[in-house]
């Protein structure tokens, strides 16, 4: 019998020892790990690079420089002052406001109608406004473009907000929303002698702000990121968007100007939606839970 000598063994010794240490370094899922973090280096950097971007001249972008640069205080008044993308911003703020509150406030009231009330041919008028869905902007913009030019909004925040005012995207949210709600609810609400308004204030608004908010992030950036509208009815400057003053930016790249004003206006004009989702996330990301339990 043949016998085996300690060198031969402790080699392997040495070799299950050092696996089990990688082992506790290594997360069980390890690969998971590497392809998360592999897939958020990749979604993060030209947002990264955009930001270097931002603080460069038109020298330092064509080198391809991958670190700060020294232009951002000019930058910062080619797009604040000469450009004037803070009113802008401004503007866009307003006007995404006062739409989403507006959208929000119509698209409760029609669940509310769509869910508890009866009247004939409610179906028909509710496939009409899930028909609505698939008629973007563009398709109606010169309808809406002789509508509001003769009631005389042109160059106004009326002519950015009334037209949008509904959103077909809330109204069936809330339908579905308010369907998944125990018929309960309402029926106790009826015995106590509550109104219809009385009942969506007082029980079904403080158990939908989940769905109220997630109606508020996808609204906020629809109303922020408009672009071909207000180009369309905006003819004054000071009462244009963020949107179209990017625009501008980019034509002054023609005009000589670098694409470090491009890079900075863009980054700042994503500050006020990444703060609105960001404040509202956990709301965002559970309101589409629509589940027995709410």
């Amino acid at each position: 019998m043949t016998s085996i000598s300690q060198d031969q063994v402790q080699p392997s010794t040495l070799t299950r020892t050092a696996v089990k240490g990688l082992r506790r370094v290594l997360p069980k899922r390890w690969y998971a790990h590497l392809i998360l973090t592999f897939s958020v280096i990749m979604m993060g950097f030209p947002l990264l690079y955009a930001m270097i971007v931002s603080t460069q001249g038109n020298a330092e972008v064509f080198a391809y420089q991958f670190t700060p640069g020294n232009q951002l205080e000019r930058n910062w008044n080619i797009v604040m002052n000469q450009r004037n993308l803070g009113l802008y911003m401004v503007n866009s703020t307003l006007v995404s406001i006062v739409m989403t509150f507006a959208k929000a406030v119509f698209s409760l009231l029609a669940g509310l109608a769509f869910v508890y009330f009866r009247f004939p041919g409610k179906w028909i008028v509710f496939g009409f406004v899930l028909l609505t869905l698939m008629m973007p902007t563009e398709v109606m913009a010169i309808a809406l473009f002789r509508i509001v030019s003769g009631l005389g909004w042109g160059d106004s925040f009326a002519a950015l907000i009334v037209p949008f005012m509904a959103s077909a995207t809330g109204t069936f949210l809330f339908r579905q929303h308010f369907a998944n709600i125990p018929a309960e609810l309402s029926e106790a609400a009826q015995m106590d002698g509550a109104t219809p308004i009385q009942y969506l204030f007082r029980v079904l608004i403080p158990i939908s702000w989940n769905a109220i908010a997630a109606l508020a992030v996808i609204q906020f950036l629809y109303a922020w990121n408009q672009y071909i509208w207000p180009l369309m009815i905006i003819q004054d400057r000071s009462s244009q968007v963020v949107q179209v003053g990017l625009r501008t930016l980019v034509s002054g790249v023609e005009t000589g100007d670098s694409f470090g004003p491009i890079m900075l206006g863009a980054v700042i004009a994503s500050i006020p939606p990444l703060l609105v989702f960001i404040l509202l996330q956990k709301q965002f990301m559970s309101g589409f839970a629509l589940t027995r339990d709410k």
